[in-house]
């Protein structure tokens, strides 16, 4: 991988390499949900399959919104999206998503969020390429694991939270349960879902 990371920030200089991929591998296993799962549980628990696609369409719109305007109103789930309609949704989420930061100098823009004011780099990377790499393991594991899953991905996002998502940091402000323990010979995507506080 070429991008490079700024030492204080632990942030990419140019995240959206990360971006691109981290979307395309989500959109590869979206493609596959079959009808018959969108009710099924999702180690993510307040969503079930349908509910977890919903919210993945909906922070895609999100984060374009943000890369168009610098800020947002926060949109909840797509109303109207048939069973076998997901793919085409989040297929049209991450694209617009894609365009709207396009443009370098997004990069260094201020985008305002409910968590506070960022660099539109530091947005996509916590903001968005955590937010996917960790909701894909979640699609994943509800689905049985279907396809292999970038482990370099997960990686990186795994030493991005454990800087500046301690174990220590969890609790009021903080959307993740305390760091959980995961099997010995965990994979990456294993190990950042135990960081976030997932049970594995």
């Amino acid at each position: 991988m070429s991008a490079t990371t700024d030492v204080t920030t632990g942030v990419t200089a140019d995240p959206r390499p990360l971006l691109d991929r981290a979307v395309a591998q989500l959109a590869g296993l979206v493609a596959v949900v079959p009808a018959d799962r969108l009710g099924d549980p999702t180690p993510c628990t307040e969503f079930d399959v349908r509910a977890l696609l919903g919210h993945l369409v909906a922070g895609a719109h999100d984060g374009a919104e943000l890369g168009e305007t610098g800020t947002v109103e926060w949109s909840g789930p797509p109303e109207g999206v048939a069973d076998d309609g997901w793919s085409a949704a989040y297929e049209e989420a991450r694209a617009r998503l894609v365009a709207a930061w396009a443009d370098d100098a997004k990069l260094a823009r201020t985008v305002k969020v409910e968590w506070g004011e960022f660099p539109g780099a530091v947005y996509l990377t916590s903001g968005m390429v955590l937010e996917t790499v960790t909701h894909t393991w979640d699609l994943s594991r509800a689905l049985g694991h279907p396809l292999p899953l970038d482990q370099e991905l997960a990686e990186l996002m795994l030493g991005w939270a454990e800087r500046f998502l301690p174990a220590g940091r969890r609790g009021e402000g903080v959307p993740f349960e305390a760091v959980r323990p995961v099997p010995a010979g965990a994979d990456a995507y294993d190990r950042l879902a135990g960081w976030l506080g997932r049970e594995v």
